[in-house]
């Protein structure tokens, strides 16, 4: 199905439905802010040629709506930030797509064919969806290196552990994702004795070791300098070239230097979705996540 029938295909939803349809597209070819699927109930919009793809995805805990009829998708090489206040869905969102939460009902495809809500954490690792949390989780006492040669997509079976020799394309791979992360030089030192952006870099570095489809990158700048904020958003970009990765971030002005398509969550739903300029400027966004 190509961009062209697709819209055309929303347009005609929005008139059925008696709602406002924008019928305009964004700087990086994604949707106006604003804009929503709108699919006729009980019917899964299955849209071909996405990476992830969540329609109407609900989940509650003791009765209170977490994720209230989610739907948004990512294409194959996007990079996208998620935006949005405290208690909007974001986290919730995350653990639905590793498997951590069970959406009560609703539709969750990786790669347009997979049903993403029948599988566990362990096996929707293997398929290509890698997750970095807030805070670091690198082993400190162990050498940069070495928490790459731990994170490396191979055998860790006892006997492939006691028999594995690192091949010439996995050191040539290592020695390519520590180039990514700007850690050549930190190699050999020990993973505690790095600074906290480092940290997050060496995490990154990890995901990047298991060659992951899709990378779930939550708050990546927080806590760090200006200076790291900077190149932390040049190193989102780099991956960007080869990965498909989402990032969920509160820091504007970092969302702001990567220039990409933004979707804003509240109340477990999505509120606007498009440019940085377009969402910032939404008045709903404005009024319960930015503030004037």
């Amino acid at each position: 199905m190509t961009p062209d029938l697709m819209e055309s295909g929303a347009q005609r939803a929005a008139r059925a439905h008696g709602l406002p349809y924008p019928g305009s597209s964004t700087e990086s070819g994604g949707r106006a802010a604003d804009f929503g699927r709108h699919a006729t109930p009980g019917e899964v919009d299955i849209t071909h040629g996405r990476i992830l793809y969540l329609e109407d995805v609900c989940v509650s805990f003791d009765g209170f709506k977490a994720i209230n009829k989610l739907s948004l998708d990512i294409a194959p090489g996007e990079l996208r930030c998620i935006i949005g206040p405290n208690g909007a869905g974001k986290t919730t969102m995350m653990d639905i797509i590793t498997g951590k939460t069970r959406p009560d009902e609703g539709t969750v495809l990786f790669d347009g064919v997979t049903d993403l809500t029948r599988l566990d954490e362990t096996r929707i690792a293997e398929l290509g969806i890698g997750r970095k949390f807030q805070k670091p989780t690198v082993f400190e006492s162990q050498t940069v290196e070495d928490n790459l040669l731990l994170a490396l997509n191979v055998d860790h079976s006892v006997r492939g552990t006691l028999f594995w020799r690192e091949s010439r394309s996995e050191t040539e791979r290592l020695d390519k994702v520590l180039e990514t992360i700007r850690l050549t030089d930190a190699r050999n030192r020990f993973a505690g004795s790095l600074s906290h952006g480092q940290k997050q870099w060496l995490e990154i570095g990890m995901l990047l070791a298991q060659d992951p489809k899709l990378l779930l990158v939550d708050e990546p700048v927080a806590g760090m300098t200006d200076v790291e904020t900077h190149l932390t958003a040049e190193l989102l970009k780099e991956i960007n070239k080869t990965h498909t990765v989402m990032v969920v971030e509160h820091d504007m002005s970092f969302v702001r230097e990567l220039g990409v398509k933004v979707t804003c969550l509240h109340e477990g739903t999505v509120l606007a979705e498009g440019t940085v300029d377009q969402v910032s400027s939404n008045e709903r966004v404005i009024e319960v996540y930015l503030g004037r």
